[in-house]
């Protein structure tokens, strides 16, 4: 199947199909200088699957973690490129999760001013969301994903076998960000998800949330409106994830938990129930104010006041923007109360 993400530049290609990554050399113009990134969490098939595929290509694998999204790493993967003689005819491919996609994109984002990037999602939440829209970063301090940049892939590989190999809790943490895009645009989704048979539709759940976030990346390429609402449970989620080491959180479980505060009472119910079915967490481990607090460094801050997604209803949002103070109050009430 192939999603075209059409804008009015740099538009591309999502190719999700079970196998694609036995012939990505057919799907991507591997022909040239490759870097593959990758990190050690993944199994070491698949980076080598795609390098059997290249003319020339340089492996590198990080660790595993949000800890690998920091300057050092960054700039190690910027000399190995110039090092390696790379120019603006090579490319960098993410074969991982994302963390890889983040950190390689960024790093082919700023190698001489851009250079080709390809991804090959490797978990359920790479898949369903991070792989696509063109959002690359690096972490700074506690806080996530500050120093980055909008760089398309020029084509995604979404191979569903891959996740054969992943644990139950990463497809759970995956699925997390899947619920995110039913919650404000796909009430059919959700339903699929209260139905309590989603990993016999895996496909489907992956199809259709890559379908939510194509179209509002087609119509708010540079988040300036509507792609906020993809940030939905991220702001809290991101304060909560900037702690999360402490009690050993992923990503996609810290959005679950930005997602409770943010919905009507009614959603809120429903919501809960299939969270404790995917088996995410539904309360807020340790003292909730230095997450709270976090939030005033956060990119959906200005000044005050910070930019929130709230759902009134399945398959729908509002864009608020409140003091930060308010929604801090409105968090530790909901969360606390």
């Amino acid at each position: 199947m192939i999603i075209h993400l059409d804008l009015p530049q740099n538009g591309y290609d999502i190719i999700l199909e079970r196998g694609a990554l036995g012939h990505a050399g057919e799907l991507l113009d591997l022909d040239r200088r490759v870097l593959i990134v990758t990190d050690d969490g993944v199994p070491e098939q698949y980076a080598r699957a795609v390098a059997a595929q290249c003319k020339a290509c340089k492996v590198v694998t990080v660790p595993t973690g949000e800890g690998s999204k920091t300057f050092p790493v960054f700039e190690m993967l910027c000399r190995t490129l110039l090092e390696g003689g790379f120019t603006r005819t090579d490319c960098v491919v993410a074969v991982g999760g994302g963390v890889v996609g983040d950190l390689a994109g960024f790093a082919a984002a700023a190698f001489m001013r851009g250079i080709d990037f390809y991804n090959i999602p490797t978990t359920v939440l790479s898949q369903v969301d991070s792989s696509i829209g063109g959002k690359v970063a690096i972490n700074l301090d506690h806080v996530k994903n500050i120093i980055g940049a909008f760089h398309q892939p020029k084509r995604v590989l979404i191979d569903p076998e891959v996740l054969k190999t992943l644990p139950a809790r990463q497809i759970s943490n995956g699925l997390a960000e899947a619920v995110k895009m039913s919650l404000t645009s796909d009430a059919e989704l959700f339903a699929l998800f209260e139905s309590g048979d989603v990993m016999q539709k895996l496909d489907t759940v992956i199809e259709r949330s890559l379908r939510i976030k194509k179209s509002v990346v087609e119509q708010d390429e540079k988040e300036t409106g509507l792609r906020r609402i993809l940030n939905y449970g991220h702001t809290l989620g991101h304060g909560v994830e900037a702690f999360a080491h402490e009690h050993g959180l992923y990503h996609g479980e810290c959005v679950a938990l930005g997602m409770i505060p943010m919905c009507a009472s009614d959603v809120r119910a429903r919501l809960l129930k299939v969270l404790d079915s995917l088996h995410l967490p539904t309360a807020i481990p340790g003292d909730i104010e230095p997450m709270l607090a976090a939030v005033a460094h956060d990119k959906k801050c200005a000044g005050s006041d910070v930019s929130v997604i709230y759902v009134p209803a399945i398959g729908h949002f509002e864009i608020k923007k409140l003091p930060l103070s308010e929604w801090q109050n409105d968090i530790r009430s909901a969360m606390q109360g």
